[in-house]
């Protein structure tokens, strides 16, 4: 008889990285004490569940700190092969700043937000409001650590609905309702599609790890490649959704009008990040032998995103309430074009991490100025609600302050100067595509940087225009202040030393 030796305990239990899992976790716990505190304050001292959440977001970041070197991974089958679920390398690190820093930015937000509602007797629940905006925030932040497509598929499920429910949380406003459930219905068939894109990709490879999936799909049996490539490119869809990529863009326009203003700041920086996290993971480190696939279909995506978002927003009309919050949620629409052409780009050359540095630039720069510039557009529906763009005319004569900070931020999102990290991270962009061989899509590019100019330029002179009338009295608040300055501190910062956003162009983003 031959004695099978019982593997030890020490061996059965896994061992945990709790500097490498922090950032998600501390943004996770402060979401369950602030869920539970709310059960015991009273309305009157409720506004400070809104500041815990400040200070646990800026906690969650602060832990980003002991991270920042070499890579660490947890959770791991066989580290040496890096068979990892969590990975928290310089990629990782990059999307975590972003979404702590942008959801940090929207808490500032919101504080005004949910005293003005309370102001107006039309309060929203201020506890599971940051619940909520926590919970999702730890989902992004869990995100860019995923290495298997289970973990990422659940990351993006816990960052997507506390978002629906983030949307509709405006009870007793139609638009908002229909905005939540239309976004949550869109969502869900994303899911759905992506979780059977999932199941065809596990079942020609049997695994579910990023580079298990990889190594798989480079060795799969000539009756199952229809498979692969059907589940390739099916588990692009949800990701494809999130970025708000045409034809599934659909959901944006009513979603951003109908949730709260911070709420749809959130979702126009945090929400693409989602998106745009998932898409490189899934293309650059599991399916690289099947660029083929989903290198063409996302050129054509980022060609058709740009150009559908930038022709949208030029047809609204400044009269015509919530033009201003239609015209940020259509310029989302095709700055998200813009972002997917270096991630196109990576199935064309030679270093793939080059092309996904571009990408990284470029959505650190439009998450600074989109967030400055519904923060301006937050304190101009305190006065003035209907958020049309014919309330910004005039903005100057009440506001300077606030006028120039808000068409700096238009001319960052232009590419003009004095703009310059907007250019930067434009021809940063433009080169990519340049040098992945794609120059009918970098043509698309420079056609829609043209069109983009005429509305953003409008927008930015009607601030300088005499009011008609007296000029609004606008006002403002310590929190609202703060989000403002901080923006146009980080982009007047990067526009003179871009070389500080810049250098993700290089490679050794993964480990």
């Amino acid at each position: 008889m031959i004695a099978v030796a019982a593997p030890s305990v020490a061996s059965l239990v896994q061992s945990v990285d709790w500097v490498a899992i922090a950032p998600p976790t501390i943004a996770a716990v402060v979401a369950l004490a602030v869920l539970v505190a709310d059960l015991f304050l009273d309305e009157r001292r409720k506004p400070l569940l809104g500041w815990v959440s400040v200070a646990g977001l800026a906690a969650a970041g602060l832990s980003l700190l002991p991270l920042i070197g070499d890579a660490r991974s947890t959770f791991c089958l066989d580290a040496a092969q890096k068979t990892c679920s969590y990975t928290a390398d310089r990629f990782t690190l990059v999307i975590q700043f972003l979404v702590l820093a942008g959801a940090l930015l929207t808490a500032l937000l919101s504080i005004s937000t949910l005293k003005d509602a309370k102001r107006a007797d039309k309060p929203l629940p201020e506890g599971e409001f940051w619940f909520l905006l926590l919970s999702s925030a730890v989902g992004a932040a869990l995100l860019p650590a995923s290495r298997d497509l289970a973990t990422l598929v659940v990351a993006l499920e816990v960052a997507s609905l506390p978002a629906f429910a983030l949307v509709g949380l405006k009870g007793d406003d139609r638009r908002s309702s229909d905005a939540a459930l239309k976004f949550f219905l869109s969502s869900v068939t994303a899911t759905a599609v992506t979780l059977l894109g999932v199941s065809f990709v596990y079942a020609t490879t049997g695994t579910l790890h990023l580079t298990k999936v990889a190594t798989g799909l480079t060795h799969v049996d000539g009756q199952f490649h229809t498979l692969a490539q059907a589940g390739v490119a099916l588990t692009l869809v949800g990701f494809a959704f999130k970025t708000a990529a045409v034809p599934f863009h659909f959901w944006v326009p009513d979603t951003y009008v109908g949730a709260p203003l911070p709420i749809a700041a959130y979702l126009s920086v945090i929400g693409k990040a989602v998106g745009f996290t998932g898409l490189i993971l899934v293309t650059v480190i599991a399916f690289p032998s099947y660029a083929d696939v989903w290198g063409p279909a996302l050129a054509a995506l980022a060609a058709l995103t740009m150009t559908v978002g930038n022709v949208a927003a030029l047809r609204q009309q400044a009269t015509r309430a919530y033009s201003a919050v239609r015209l940020l949620a259509w310029s989302s629409v095709g700055q998200a074009g813009y972002l997917l052409v270096p991630i196109a780009s990576a199935a064309y050359t030679d270093d793939p991490q080059k092309s996904i540095g571009s990408t990284l630039a470029y959505a650190l720069m439009y998450a600074a100025v989109n967030l400055g510039a519904f923060a301006v557009a937050a304190l101009v529906a305190r006065t003035r609600p209907l958020n049309r763009l014919s309330d910004y005319r005039g903005l100057y004569a009440a506001r300077p302050l606030a006028a120039l900070v808000l068409g700096f931020f238009l001319l960052c999102l232009a590419g003009l100067p004095p703009g310059i990290i907007g250019l930067f991270a434009k021809v940063t962009v433009f080169s990519a595509a340049v040098e992945a061989g794609l120059g009918w899509l970098a043509v698309v590019m420079a056609v829609n940087v043209v069109i983009a100019l005429f509305y953003y330029l409008q927008w930015t002179a009607a601030l300088f225009r005499a009011p008609e009338g007296e000029p609004a009295a606008y006002r403002t608040s310590l929190p609202l202040t703060a989000a403002i300055a901080v923006t146009a501190a980080v982009g007047v910062a990067l526009s003179g030393a871009p070389q500080l956003i810049l250098h993700f162009v290089d490679s050794g983003l993964f480990s």
